[in-house]
């Protein structure tokens, strides 16, 4: 399955690299305009690939009290953040970011401040799990969440970015990264979407059992805290 992906993935982006190339030598934005809707696919095949965080969007949805349209909001947060990041390096300052933060594609630099923001959101829900009475996730946490996770740029974009602007149309890879970017939040969302209906499909077993559900969200905020502390910790410390 994860083959079949991978094919698809990059046979989509061997046609984007002949269009641009067509655009950059003259060619009509009708033509280019007409394979844009593949960026969506292209988009939401990419995302099915391992990373994208969706293991960390995952993992706090379940351990939240976030209903679909609070996920929803987070999976759009984290697909936003995860492509813009990676147009603005690349439009602004590709070249000095690749010397001071490494290559294209790879943001140590970036990458361990959104780990190191996702383990003291990892660590305040422990906190909250154990210390605090029962309550709602706020909106502006989800928000925190998505953004924070989305911190990483897709290095993908970063490519498309980067070969557009060294054929002298940046214009099309940044077109293009937008139409991306919903074919992400349609990957993203559903993971979203799934997780909150199983969660709730759980709950909802369990409704005449007022106790078992307030000690069982304890203990999937506990856990969903502590896995997001020991990602941020292991991913920071293994660099």
């Amino acid at each position: 399955m994860l083959q079949i992906v991978i094919d698809i993935q990059r046979d989509i982006y061997l046609a984007l690299a002949e269009h641009i190339k067509a655009f950059a030598a003259g060619g009509s934005w009708g033509a280019f305009l007409a394979f844009l809707p593949l960026g969506v696919v292209f988009g939401a095949v990419h995302a099915m690939t391992p990373g994208h965080s969706k293991s960390i969007l995952a993992t706090y949805l379940t351990g939240s009290s976030a209903g679909m349209g609070r996920g929803l909001l987070v999976s759009l947060a984290l697909s936003f953040t995860h492509v813009t990041m990676a147009v603005i390096i690349a439009w602004f300052s590709l070249p000095l970011v690749s010397r001071m933060l490494g290559s294209a594609g790879d943001t140590p630099a970036l990458e361990n401040i959104s780990r190191g923001l996702l383990g003291i959101i990892g660590l305040w829900m422990l906190w909250s799990a154990f210390f605090r009475p029962a309550h709602t996730h706020g909106e502006s946490e989800g928000l925190a969440v998505g953004m924070t996770a989305g911190l990483i740029p897709c290095p993908l974009t970063l490519f498309v970015m980067s070969f557009a602007m060294s054929r002298g149309v940046p214009v099309a890879g940044l077109l293009f990264a937008v139409v991306m970017m919903f074919g992400v939040m349609v990957t993203l969302s559903a993971t979203a979407l799934a997780v909150i209906m199983f969660r709730q499909q759980i709950t909802r077993l369990l409704i005449e059992k007022p106790r078992l559900i307030a000690g069982l969200s304890k203990g999937i905020e506990a856990v969903a805290g502590f896995v997001l502390a020991t990602i941020a910790i292991r991913e920071i410390l293994v660099r």
